[in-house]
C-alpha cells in the first residue's frame, strides 16, 4: 500500500515542481482550489523551482486570480534545480507526492524520477512523450516497486481522458468489450486558442527520435497482446469521419501507447480481456486540411536536421499556423475552449462467446471537458494526486512505474474528475442487434421508409431477408445517422 502520511520530516502532501512554468502556474491555482479535498479535509503543499523570485510571483498571481491573499505567505517555497541532484533530493524528502511540471521530459524528467524513487516520494507528471514514459518504466519500475513508490506518468490531457475513458467504456459495457476507437475534437471561442511551445518542442524531439522508441520497445520483450473478437481495422492517414462529421487523422500523441500499456497491465495482473484501441483526432474541413498538409510537409522535412529543428523551435507560430506560440493561450482563450472525446466500442454481450462470430453489441461514450492544455490538464494531474492521497488501498499492491489506467483502475478517479468538470457519460448505452431487430419488426413502416430514403445505398439490391435488412440498417444508419439511431434504440429500450 502506498505511504501517504506526512510527518515532521516529510511535511507536505504535495510539492509542485516547476511551479513557475507555463503549465505549472495553473497547477498551483488548481491545488489552491481543492485544499479541502486532502486527507481529513486538509492539504499541506509547497511550490518548488529554480527561482524563488519567480515562485513568489506565481503565488502572488494565484492569490489575485483566486481571491486568496493568504497564498502569498502560507505556501512554502523550495528552491530546487534538475541540474543539482542534492536540491532534488532535499525537495523529494519533504514531499509525499511530487507533481513534476518540468518539460520537455526527455531532457529534464529522469533526474526527478530518480530523486523521487531514491527518496521515497511518489511522482506524477503530465508527460505526453512515449519514449520518456516507457524508458522510465524500463529503468525504474523494479526500484520503485522495492521502495513502495508510485511513479504515474501521462496524468494530464495526455493521457487521462483517453486511458480512463477506455476503462469507463468497458465498465459501462455489459459483456466483453473488445475494441474501442476514440475521436478527439476541440473547440475554441471567439478569442481563438493556442498551445504553449513547450508541447511543440516535445513533439519536435519526439519525432526526431522515433527510431530510438522502436528499439526501446524491443527491450521489454513483450509478446503481442491477444486479439479478442474482430481485429480492429486501421483507418487511413486522412479520412472523413462520420463519427465526428469532419476530416480526421490518427492521433499522434501518447494516448495509443499509454492505453496499450494499461491494457497489458490489466491482462497480466487482473486477467482482464485486453481492449484493442485506435485513436483519431478531428481536423475540420478542407481549408484546415490544406494548412495541415503544408505544415506537416515542412515539419517532416525540417525535423530530420539540426538546423531544421532549430528553425521549428525558434518560429513555432509560423510553422504551425499559429496553433503553437511562445506565449501560449490567454485566460480568455482558455475560458472559451473545450474538448470532447467520443468513444465507439464493440464487443459481446454477457453469455456470448467472443471466439464465435462477430461482435453483437456496441457502445458509445463521451468524455468532455474544458480547455485541454491548461485547464483540464491541471485538474487531471491534481485529482490523480488527491486519489493517491485518499485511496492508497485501491492502488496496485506494489509500487512501480504505472500508466493512469494501471494505477487508478480500481479507484474513484473518474468520479472525482466528473465533479471537477471532466465529464464521462454513457451517451448510447448499448446497441443490441436483437433490440434493433425487434424495433424493425414492430415498425415495418419505418423500415419501408429506410428502403426508400437516403439511409440506404441506392446501389444495393433490396431484400426481404431480415438479416440482410438488419445489416444494411446498422451499417448505413450507424455511419450516417447516429443521432437518429440513438433516439430509436433508446425508445426501444424504454419499451
Amino acid at each position: 500500500m502506498a505511504k501517504v502520511d506526512t510527518s515532521s520530516s516529510r511535511p507536505y502532501h504535495i510539492v509542485i515542481f516547476g511551479a513557475s512554468g507555463f503549465t505549472g502556474q495553473f497547477v498551483v491555482e488548481e491545488v489552491a482550489r481543492i485544499v479541502s479535498e486532502g486527507p481529513n479535509g486538509t492539504l499541506k503543499w509547497a511550490v518548488a523551482g529554480r527561482s524563488r523570485q519567480k515562485l513568489d510571483k506565481v503565488l502572488e498571481q494565484a492569490a489575485g486570480a483566486l481571491g486568496k491573499s493568504e497564498l502569498r505567505t502560507a505556501v512554502e517555497i523550495i528552491v530546487a534545480d534538475v541540474g543539482e541532484p542534492d536540491s532534488l533530493a532535499a525537495m523529494c524528502k519533504q514531499a509525499v507526492i511530487v507533481l513534476n511540471c518540468v518539460g520537455p521530459y526527455r531532457f529534464w524528467g529522469e533526474p526527478v524520477v530518480k530523486a523521487c524513487v531514491e527518496n521515497s516520494a511518489h511522482c506524477i507528471d503530465i508527460c505526453g512523450e512515449p519514449q520518456f514514459l516507457e524508458s522510465m518504466q524500463l529503468n525504474y519500475n523494479s526500484q520503485a516497486a522495492d521502495k513502495g513508490v508510485y511513479i504515474v506518468g501521462a496524468c494530464g490531457f495526455d493521457s487521462i481522458p483517453a486511458d480512463m475513458g477506455v476503462l469507463y467504456t468497458r465498465e459501462q459495457f455489459k459483456g466483453t468489450l473488445t475494441a474501442v476507437e476514440s475521436f478527439l475534437t476541440a473547440s475554441t471561442g471567439p478569442e481563438g486558442g493556442s498551445i504553449n511551445d513547450g508541447t511543440w518542442k516535445s513533439a519536435i524531439y519526439g519525432f526526431a527520435d522515433s527510431g530510438k522508441l522502436r528499439s526501446l520497445r524491443k527491450k521489454f520483450g513483450h509478446k503481442p497482446l491477444p486479439v479478442v473478437g474482430s481485429k480492429i481495422k486501421r483507418r487511413s492517414a486522412l479520412f472523413y469521419s462520420n463519427e465526428v462529421q469532419q476530416y480526421a487523422v490518427p492521433f499522434m500523441g501518447a494516448d495509443p501507447s499509454v492505453v496499450k500499456r494499461s491494457q497489458r497491465f490489466l491482462l497480466e495482473e487482473h486477467q482482464e480481456t485486453p481492449v484493442q484501441y485506435g485513436a483519431y483526432a478531428g481536423v475540420g474541413g478542407v481549408a484546415n486540411i490544406a494548412k495541415m498538409l503544408f505544415a506537416g510537409m515542412m515539419f517532416w522535412f525540417l525535423v530530420k536536421f539540426d538546423f531544421g529543428r532549430n528553425l521549428l523551435i525558434k518560429f513555432p507560430e509560423f510553422f504551425s499556423f499559429g496553433f503553437f506560440s511562445k506565449d501560449g493561450p490567454t485566460r480568455k482563450q482558455m475560458e472559451g475552449s473545450s474538448f470532447q472525446f467520443a468513444f465507439y466500442g464493440e464487443g459481446y454481450t454477457e453469455g456470448q462467446d467472443p471466439s464465435q462470430g462477430r461482435p453483437n453489441a456496441k457502445i458509445r461514450t463521451l468524455v468532455q471537458g474544458p480547455e485541454a492544455g491548461y485547464v483540464a490538464t491541471p485538474i487531471a494531474m491534481v485529482q490523480a494526486a488527491i486519489t493517491i492521497l485518499n485511496e492508497p488501498t485501491a492502488l496496485p499492491k506494489k509500487g512501480g512505474v504505472y500508466t493512469p489506467g494501471a494505477a487508478f483502475s480500481r479507484t474513484t478517479l473518474v468520479e472525482r474528475l466528473n465533479k471537477h468538470g471532466i465529464h464521462s457519460m454513457s451517451f448510447l448505452c448499448l446497441v443490441f442487434k436483437h433490440i434493433v431487430r425487434n424495433l424493425v419488426s414492430r415498425e415495418s413502416a419505418l423500415m419501408n421508409g429506410f428502403r426508400n430514403s437516403s439511409f440506404v445505398n441506392r446501389n444495393v439490391q433490396y431484400s426481404s431477408n431480415p438479416a440482410v435488412l438488419l445489416d444494411l440498417f446498422l451499417r448505413n444508419v450507424q455511419q450516417h445517422y447516429l443521432p437518429e439511431i440513438d433516439k430509436a434504440v433508446l425508445a426501444a429500450c424504454k419499451k
